[in-house]
């Protein structure tokens, strides 16, 4: 009877050590189908501004509406996933924004007859923004808490990585169907692609038995939990990092066509490989920092490296202005920009604690996409009164300020 009881554990064991990854599996699935959209419209950068004739103030303005939208409601998304679960509110996430997006489809995508105005359009994204916000938070806990935390940082990496390869994948299709097919098409696609993800959701995604502990178990109200000075450091040396990724995401393509005259495919592919890249850089980070204990200073080393990138690009703009090596460190500032996300929402969840998980990635996320909305908006203001070069090379300087605020404990 013994041998049987024994035997049975055992078996429960493995199967719970398989499910976490078919749970890791649907987070990735989630956060991928979202940063379809979220990350593959700017690559139609051009074609959109041509299909509802916008200037390029509004087509910053559009761009960064999701991202707006997102920011917004994080820390109120985190709350309700440490409240009401993560499957609820990711089901909750993942079926608003199939429904936002055919809506967009049905009434907010250009017809040989009529074409939608920009608020239309703008009101459209900020709503998915404020509802796909949700699936950020809930995909991390639900993620988190099956894991152990010598594993958090490379799990939360690979979920991570979902966002480079959701958004790869949205650049290298969604232009091409907007150019043969039409943003009907586009945002079709992206109205099945959620729905998808919310199938494997639901069919899925289950509770954690037994939570695993976090390093702190914080149990107090949100307000002395997140007191900590260098959580909010973190807070703010990852929105100053995303800034370099998104300016590469959104106005790559616009850069490389107006100064280079460069053609879609081309611009794509640069936005792909700063994708690809960026998710492999995810994975080895996570799987790196978790043997070497050091999140903190590998953030603070990518943002040099960013800055770096930056700062060469900014010369070779300024001198010699080859396009091979524009499009090289373009890339290389994508992928920097990138690499550090797993990482930092890994610190930030264990240094907030076991039962403010969600609360932590909220405000993690609202500092990411508080810059991802800005960076759009703010650039064509500056190339109002800055060349390009200007503008890559202050977006280093602000890499560089990124790397002096980042904690320097070892986590």
């Amino acid at each position: 009877m013994r041998q049987i009881k024994t035997t049975t554990l055992g078996n429960i064991g493995e199967d719970m050590n398989r499910h976490r990854w078919v749970v890791l599996a649907v987070g990735v699935a989630a956060q991928a189908s979202f940063s379809m959209g979220f990350q593959g419209i700017p690559a139609t950068g051009p074609l959109l501004q041509d299909a509802y004739h916008l200037t390029l103030d509004q087509l910053g303005f559009v761009l960064g509406a999701i991202a707006l939208g997102i920011a917004a409601s994080e820390v109120v998304w985190g709350l309700l996933t440490d409240r009401l679960g993560d499957r609820f509110v990711l089901l909750t996430g993942l079926l608003s924004t199939s429904l936002i997006f055919a809506l967009l489809a049905m009434f907010g995508a250009p017809r040989i007859d009529s074409t939608p105005g920009v608020w239309l359009l703008g009101s459209g994204l900020l709503a998915l923004g404020i509802l796909g916000g949700s699936i950020n938070g809930s995909s991390g806990k639900a993620v988190m808490s099956w894991f152990q935390d010598g594993e958090r940082g490379f799990a939360m990496s690979i979920r991570q990585t979902a966002v480079p390869v959701g958004g790869g994948i949205g650049a290298a299709i969604l232009p091409w169907i907007a150019l043969h097919a039409g943003f009907i098409s586009v945002f079709t696609t992206l109205a099945l692609t959620s729905l998808l993800a919310a199938a494997a959701a639901c069919l899925w995604l289950t509770p954690a038995p037994v939570q695993p502990p976090l390093k702190n178990v914080a149990t107090g109200p949100v307000a002395s939990t997140l007191a900590d000075a260098n959580i909010w450091r973190l807070f703010l040396a990852s929105g100053l990092l995303t800034v370099p990724q998104f300016a590469v995401l959104t106005f790559s393509a616009i850069y490389l066509i107006s100064e280079y005259h460069l053609g879609i495919a081309i611009t794509s592919a640069v936005i792909f490989a700063v994708q690809v890249l960026g998710a492999i850089a995810r994975v080895w980070s996570g799987r790196w920092t978790d043997r070497r204990k050091n999140r903190r200073a590998f953030v603070r080393a990518i943002a040099i490296l960013a800055a770096g990138a930056l700062l060469l690009l900014q010369l070779n703009i300024a001198t010699i202005d080859i396009p091979l090596l524009s499009v090289v460190l373009l890339i290389a500032a994508g992928v920097f920009g990138s690499a550090w996300h797993g990482v930092a929402y890994t610190e930030i969840a264990v240094m907030a604690g076991a039962s403010r998980v969600g609360t932590a990635l909220g405000i993690e996320n609202t500092a990411v996409f508080a810059a991802a909305f800005a960076t759009p908006a703010l650039i064509p203001l500056l190339l109002r009164y800055c060349s390009w070069a200007d503008v890559w090379g202050g977006i280093a300087l602000l890499c560089l300020m990124a790397a002096a605020i980042t904690p320097k404990l070892k986590s």
